[in-house]
């Protein structure tokens, strides 16, 4: 076969990719991902009755942050890594800084706390829970974020699933931030960072052979 031959081969029925899939794809896929969050928790664990105080102080603010920066961050990882050949770039130093901050504020906690009252802040009163319940919201955002990026043809399979499924759990980590009693860093740098690694973990095992194209 001529090599001209072969490329018209190779070319015949390639129509070419519309403009704006990934903004469409995740435009899609992150309504579902917080909505759904929101609604599983407003149904299954409820809204903290006292919300209408604690949205008062400095510190529900500061916890709700948390998530919001790393789901930031994780967006744009997940944005390049939706992509053949990316790398996460920028999303790394927007990921790692509001945990550095949130751990280093827990170890200022604790290190300040009086010895009996360590414990109590590192495990408040929901670490056996917690994980699990940010791992259940982001059921709905692991789906859709998986199926927004799989249509964009990555190739580093398990990097992206593993980051895909944080953005899917900070996601849901905000909306539980509005159930969640627990208001000491020392407990969301162990608990919360946990429950967003869970579909991390499950989205790394499961991204080359979900994500595959």
């Amino acid at each position: 076969m001529k090599t001209e031959d072969l490329v018209g081969l190779l070319s015949t029925g390639i129509t070419p990719v519309r403009s704006g899939s990934a903004t469409r794809r995740f435009c899609a896929s992150l309504p579902i991902a917080a909505i759904g969050a929101t609604l599983l928790m407003a149904t299954v664990f409820g809204i903290r009755p006292d919300l209408g105080a604690v949205v008062k102080t400095a510190i529900f603010w500061e916890k709700l942050a948390f998530p919001v920066c790393l789901a930031i961050g994780a967006l744009i990882a997940t944005a390049r890594l939706a992509r053949p050949g990316a790398r996460v770039g920028a999303g790394w130093p927007v990921m790692t800084i509001p945990l550095v901050v949130v751990w280093l504020a827990a170890i200022l906690i604790v290190v300040t706390a009086a010895p009996q009252d360590r414990l109590p802040a590192i495990l408040g009163h929901s670490w056996r829970t917690c994980p699990f319940n940010i791992l259940l919201l982001a059921a709905p955002g692991f789906i859709a974020i998986f199926w927004a990026v799989k249509g964009l043809a990555p190739t580093r399979l398990r990097l992206a699933g593993a980051i895909s499924g944080l953005l899917a759990s900070s996601i849901a980590t905000v909306a539980y931030c509005f159930h969640c009693p627990e208001m000491s860093p020392a407990f969301w740098s162990i608990w919360y960072v946990a429950g967003m690694l869970l579909p991390a973990a499950l989205g790394t095992v499961l991204g080359p052979r979900l994500l595959r194209w």
